[in-house]
């Protein structure tokens, strides 16, 4: 199976969220390390020994990655760093607060992105390629020694259930692509071979 993680907080209590994409490169709050820590003491409860892990190379998602693998028996593997994991480019939007963002762009234009995947205007997601990359990862990572994990952002994970059908297809039964921040999903494969989501949005 697939674990599909997002990193941890990158903004301090009481601090307007804003929205941070591929140019704003923030470290992990102590309360992010803390989400990253309770992710890896939780996937190590289930008994998951990572058999792969990918990485975007942004610090925030480095460093949530660092801390679950550091939960792992034994020893764990080598972050690989995977650029399609990477988050997108909010353009004009990249740092603003969430008002300020919906001021601009609208709600409907908001809603279409976190339940649709559909960019609003001025905001470059490299979808075709994200989505062959998440394609490739499906039918050329073998899970059978162990399962794999991704650490990724907002912006760019939910592009992981547009990559296949059955995934598609799974997506209407979820309230929203995103995943919060230390939250992760599950992609696991049927016996016949199909993907399937059984968890998404999940925290520990």
């Amino acid at each position: 199976m697939f674990i599909v993680v997002r990193h941890g907080n990158t903004f301090e209590a009481g601090e307007a969220p804003r929205r941070i994409g591929a140019r704003t490169d923030l470290p992990l709050t102590a309360h992010g390390v803390e989400q990253a820590q309770a992710l890896g003491r939780h996937f190590a409860d289930q008994g998951w020994r990572f058999a792969r892990a990918f990485v975007s190379p942004l610090l925030r998602t480095r460093q949530t990655a660092q801390e679950i693998l550091a939960a792992q028996e034994g020893a764990p593997p080598s972050p690989e760093p995977a650029d399609f994991l990477c988050e997108i480019d909010h353009g004009p939007d990249e740092n603003a607060t969430e008002p300020e963002v919906v001021g601009r762009i609208g709600d409907e234009a908001l809603a279409a992105w976190d339940n649709r995947a559909v960019p609003p205007q001025g905001w470059t997601v490299e979808a075709g390629p994200r989505i062959a990359a998440w394609r490739e990862l499906f039918a050329g990572v073998d899970t059978a020694e162990g399962p794999v994990l991704l650490v990724t952002s907002n912006g760019a994970g939910r592009f992981a259930l547009l990559a296949d059908p059955a995934l598609e297809a799974a997506v209407a039964e979820l309230p929203s692509l995103k995943l919060p921040t230390g939250g992760y999903g599950i992609i696991a494969r049927r016996s016949d071979g199909s993907l399937w989501v059984p968890v998404w949005r999940a925290r520990p």
